[in-house]
Parts: C-alpha cells; sequence; structure tokens
C-alpha cells in the first residue's frame, strides 16, 4: 500500500465531542484542520448522553442553537433519585442563567453527526474516517504530524500542532510518554439497555438499594441502564448467574416488573471500568491533549462530554489566531491546560468524594432506608439550585470568543454565586455528617 503524506495546520486525534467540536471552532476561525476518527461512524452504544445547559450555551453562541434541537432528543429539567423507597430532587436546572434550562438526554451518535455537519460547512475542515493514529511524528524534540493507519495504508498526516483527543486510553498521550496521575475508584459500571415505559420515573441520581445503585437514562423507548458496582465484582456477579442479576435489578427498581427478562445473556451487558485520572503536562512542543485524554472523569453527574466541549472551546479562543499565524509556542499550550485544569481538578474531587460516600451503600446488602441527614440536606432552600449550576454550567464555563451573550440574569450572577458557596460550604459538613452516618448504620 502506498505511504500517503498530507499537510495541514492543526491534526485533531479522535472524533469524539471534544475532536469534532475543535475541529469545528477551528475550521469557523479559518484554520486548516484534519481531524482522525479511527471508525466508520459514531456509532457506539453506552456513551454518555447528557448534553448539559453549558454545551447548549456555545450551541446558541455558535447560531446552531435552534437547529440542534431539532434532533431528536428528551429535557431533563430537574434530576433525583430513589433512595430505598425515598424519592428525592438533587438539582433543578429550571433557574440557570442559560437560554436552556434543561440537560438534553441524546445518543452521542446523534450529537457528533449534527456537528460534523455543521463542520463541513467550513471549507478548512476535513474529517477523515477510518484513519487511526498509531504514532507520532517527531523532530528534533517536536511533534511535527501523526502517522495513521487508513484503509489505503500507512499515512503520515504533518501539522504545525497535533491535538490528542482520542479519550481515556489515549495513543497520542501513551507515543508522547505523558505522566499520567490516577486516582483510585471503587467503582465500575454495567451498562445494558431495559425497555422503558411513559410512567416510569425520571432520575438520572439513580435508584439506590440492596447495596447497589442503577441508574436510568431516559433514551425515548427505552432506559441506557448502569448499574454500579464495586471494583472488579462483575466476575463474581456472572457467576451468581443471570438470573440473580435480573432479581437484583427488580429488587433495586421494582416498576422495572417483568422487563429485565429482556436481558437473555451477558453480551447484552457491557463493563465500564471507571477511571478518574489527568496528565501532570498535557503539552510539549507542537502537541496538545485535552477532553479524556488529558484528563479521565468518572460518570458521576454525566460531565464528562461537557468538560470536554469546554476545553475544546477554550483552546480554539487561545490558539486560533496564532494558529492561523504560524506562532503557536509551547507557552499558549501552557495556557491551555492552565486555564482547564482548575476546572479539573475541582470536578474531579467532588467525583472522588462522591464514590466514597457510595461505597457505603454497598456495605448494606439488605433494603436501604435514607437516612435523616440526606432528607435534610435535599431540602435546604437554595441547595437544589447550587448542584444544577455545579452539574449543569460547571466550575468554570466557557464562551465562544466574541459570541453573542446571554441577556439575561449576568448582572445578577456573582450574587448567586456568593449565596451558592455559602450554601454549598453548609452543605459539604452536612454530607460528610451523612457519610459517617452512613458508615454507622452499615457497619
Amino acid at each position: 500500500m502506498s505511504n500517503q503524506k498530507l499537510e495541514t495546520t492543526c491534526c485533531v486525534v479522535g472524533g469524539g465531542p471534544a475532536g469534532v467540536m475543535l475541529g469545528c471552532l477551528l475550521a469557523r476561525a479559518g484554520v486548516a484542520v484534519t481531524v482522525l476518527e479511527k471508525h466508520s461512524d459514531f456509532f457506539r452504544d453506552f456513551r454518555g448522553d447528557t448534553v448539559h445547559p453549558s454545551t447548549l450555551e456555545v450551541m446558541y453562541e455558535l447560531g446552531i442553537l435552534e437547529d440542534f434541537l431539532k434532533v431528536p432528543h428528551q429535557k431533563l429539567t430537574s434530576a433525583g433519585g430513589i433512595y430505598g423507597d425515598y424519592a428525592f430532587r438533587a438539582a433543578d436546572f429550571r433557574y440557570l442563567p442559560t437560554h436552556c434550562k434543561f440537560v438534553a438526554l441524546m445518543p452521542q451518535w446523534d450529537f457528533l453527526d449534527f456537528l460534523a455537519g455543521k463542520a463541513r460547512q467550513f471549507p478548512s475542515f476535513n474529517l477523515r474516517m477510518q484513519n487511526e493514529a498509531v504514532d507520532l511524528i517527531e523532530e528534533g524534540g517536536r511533534i511535527r504530524g501523526v502517522v495513521a493507519q487508513t484503509p489505503d495504508g500507512t499515512a503520515e498526516i504533518r501539522a504545525d500542532l497535533v491535538v490528542g483527543c482520542d479519550g481515556r486510553h489515549s495513543r497520542t498521550r501513551e507515543a508522547a510518554k505523558f505522566v499520567v496521575q490516577e486516582f483510585g475508584v471503587p467503582i465500575d459500571v454495567l451498562w445494558f439497555r431495559i425497555s422503558r415505559n411513559s410512567d416510569d420515573p425520571e432520575q438520572v441520581l439513580g435508584n439506590l438499594n440492596y447495596g447497589r445503585a442503577l441508574i436510568l437514562i431516559n433514551r425515548g423507548d427505552y432506559f441506557q441502564s448502569g448499574l454500579i458496582i464495586p471494583k472488579g465484582s462483575f466476575d463474581e456477579i456472572q457467576r451468581a448467574g443471570l438470573d440473580e442479576f435480573r432479581n437484583l435489578l427488580r429488587r433495586i427498581a421494582p416498576y422495572l416488573g417483568d422487563r429485565v427478562e429482556e436481558l437473555r445473556n451477558w453480551e447484552q451487558i457491557r463493563l465500564l471500568s471507571v477511571q478518574i485520572n489527568r496528565l501532570r503536562r498535557w503539552h510539549r512542543p507542537g502537541l496538545l491533549c485535552i477532553g479524556d485524554a488529558a484528563h479521565a472523569m468518572s460518570p458521576a453527574g454525566g460531565v464528562g462530554i461537557n468538560l470536554a466541549i469546554q476545553d475544546a472551546v477554550a483552546t480554539a479562543n487561545l490558539l486560533a489566531d496564532p494558529l492561523r499565524e504560524g506562532r503557536v509556542t509551547e507557552a499558549l499550550l501552557a495556557a491551555v491546560q492552565q486555564r482547564r485544569e482548575f476546572p479539573t481538578r475541582a470536578t474531579q474531587f467532588v467525583q472522588v468524594n462522591a464514590h466514597k460516600a457510595l461505597q457505603t451503600i454497598f456495605r448494606n446488602p439488605g433494603p436501604a432506608k435514607a437516612p435523616w441527614q440526606l432528607k435534610l440536606v435535599v431540602n435546604i432552600p437554595g441547595v437544589q439550585h447550587v448542584t444544577a449550576r455545579l452539574i449543569g454550567m460547571g466550575v468554570r464555563p466557557e464562551h465562544i470568543r466574541g459570541a453573542r451573550k446571554q441577556p439575561a440574569c449576568e448582572g445578577q450572577l456573582l450574587k448567586k454565586i456568593a449565596i451558592g458557596a455559602g450554601l454549598l460550604a453548609g452543605g459539604v459538613v452536612l454530607m460528610a455528617r451523612m457519610a459517617r452516618g452512613f458508615r454507622r448504620s452499615y457497619v
């Protein structure tokens, strides 16, 4: 097979949310950009499907929100769960200072198809499917491009900048020998489908009972379902048999009834080994990693896709002009990490501590009873709004440079943040006491 040689200004490795959004934004700014996606399409089941208000606001600022909302989706205006027999609401998105005061539940392949379609309208955007980056091209201590396997053989794509957006198992960061900081995660998730009835309860945080947590994400006529289990326990669950697995689901969420019988073999159930990690350094001359390639997130809160989008927006804001003018320096790449590292650290801190609290649930294999601390915390006035802001908008939401901004609520935003910080601080203390209460109850 022939060895193809291509040149571009920016080569983006990975056609996930970070990669396609970055490619779209750079092409919009007149930068020649090539996005490499190793698969032939975007159809991968059991990916994150929660498009948060922060991402929807980016769509608004790009002027494509109206078209985006024509893609089939479900709207989630609040998020909660059922702890034992106690139903609660933890976040209320209806008061966010954004145009869309809801989370859009949309299969990720539809999200990526839409975004890629918009990006293709720009002549400098090139999406190459079935192109898998397998190595980096390094000359004189600088990354000069990537080597990719394509249906027609090997290709060399040379670029002024390579951006790794190839996920938590990134070949890019591996080839660059970046140092990864791992944070122990005590959980895994089993993903599967179960049909949905129109009168089923709606929760995203899930059903907590019998030592497990069951997440049910509304996809219209079915649930994308995730059973949270202790890390490394899938083999034990399989040995107990599929009948016991179905019985467990029925105990956790009795309203599922006979629908659990739709699970007929283990091939219908996918294991997600949950990771939380981040790079110490996201860049080196000619190379930058963002999204999951820079920081793998837990499914907790469904925030991974939205952090990836925020990374892409910040990267485009900081690098589009320098890329177009041929003056990208390592200091500019460091500025991207500096901009996005604090939101990453803050979000991962919350996730790590949420997992620690979740471990206490595993210690009670019997019927769960919601502790009074939980009932108190979720009913503190304003807490649901603060939680909604943290989940829906994140720690540092990014905006398209020079785009139209939300006209409403901006003047009151700092005041709300200050009030929310006070409420959150009180909530953290109560949640810590709640975790201690869990341990006393379950041990």
